[in-house]
């Protein structure tokens, strides 16, 4: 659907891009870029803001993102429920999870299908400077920018590149637990690619969290195929356009913001239009459903419903 203006204006005049203090049974665990996290008894209730971040800092709100976020994973956690559990119990609301508390693994996956990327420690950037042994992976020789890899790879995701064997040889997971989260990474990619192909995109690379249960299970946690942990391509487009965060990033770059100092100029009206038109559109393609945009002002909606929240009145374990 194209986004309905008025609907945008709306949530435009009302940012939710915060939250007023809420009741005490709600204790606060962190405040992130995007999410607040709060304990509810032996669970977690992340409410997803409409904030939105590049380059490390927060820019402001996206009206809409952080439902099209939140609506997403909810959507994933059903479609890879048969490859990989999740940390997913209940969606009480549009902008709220609620979710098992896990002990997070001490490795960020990402798995890559293509060589793609424009900053200096990007796959591609390294591969068109000579190097061809890249997280561990010897690369051929040959390859173009934004050309499909001969087999996705699995990456640790963080800024040091590390390969396989360090995970291992650092301690952060043993061999078997490492082994079990590569292969479900890997699996959770291929139905990814399958999903979105069906929708008429390509799943260029993810990012995925894991973390492990109280009886040794490994599960995915955090966000999942989401435009902000993916990045997304129109299947029939040369140009590579990007359906994810990346829209906003580019523009930051064009307008003489990348990061590195000073104040990142603010995002204006229509580009915030444009930023959320994508998200639904994304929603709506992956999900085959029609978007139902929660009412703004959002944090009025969203304390009610924390409000509401008890650790009795929530299924899951």
């Amino acid at each position: 659907m194209t986004l309905n203006r008025d609907l945008f204006a709306e949530a435009w005049r009302n940012p939710f891009t915060g939250l007023p203090p809420v009741g005490r049974h709600l204790s606060p665990v962190h405040s992130g870029k995007v999410r607040e996290l709060f304990a509810l008894g032996p669970r977690l209730v992340l409410v997803t803001t409409d904030r939105i971040s590049a380059f490390d800092r927060v820019l402001g709100g996206i009206p809409f993102r952080g439902q099209v976020l939140n609506q997403l994973t909810a959507f994933w956690a059903e479609v890879l429920a048969d490859i990989a559990p999740t940390a997913v119990i209940a969606v009480p609301d549009p902008n709220i999870m609620v979710a098992q508390r896990l002990e997070p693994v001490r490795v960020e996956v990402v798995v890559r299908g293509y060589i793609t990327g424009v900053t200096q420690t990007s796959l591609w950037t390294r591969y068109a400077r000579g190097e061809r042994v890249l997280y561990g992976h010897r690369l051929p020789d040959g390859l173009q920018k934004d050309d499909s890899l001969p087999a996705p790879l699995v990456m640790e995701g963080h800024d040091e590149p590390l390969a396989s064997e360090d995970v291992v040889a650092r301690g952060l997971l043993d061999g078997s637990a490492w082994a079990q989260v590569q292969e479900l990474a890997l699996g959770l990619f291929a139905r990814g690619r399958e999903v979105a192909a069906e929708a008429g995109l390509v799943l260029v690379d993810t990012k995925y969290e894991f973390g492990i249960d109280g009886e040794g299970r490994i599960l995915l946690m955090d966000e999942f195929h989401t435009p902000d942990s993916s990045r997304y391509w129109q299947a029939d487009d040369p140009t590579r356009a990007n359906w994810d965060k990346e829209y906003v990033r580019k523009w930051l770059t064009t307008h003489g913001f990348a990061g590195e100092g000073g104040r990142p100029p603010e995002l204006p009206e229509e580009l915030a239009y444009q930023a959320a038109s994508r998200y639904v559109e994304v929603l709506e393609r992956l999900t085959g459903r029609p978007f139902e945009p929660g009412s703004y002002p959002a944090a009025e909606r969203v304390v009610g419903c924390l409000e509401s929240l008890r650790v009795d009145g929530i299924g899951g374990s």
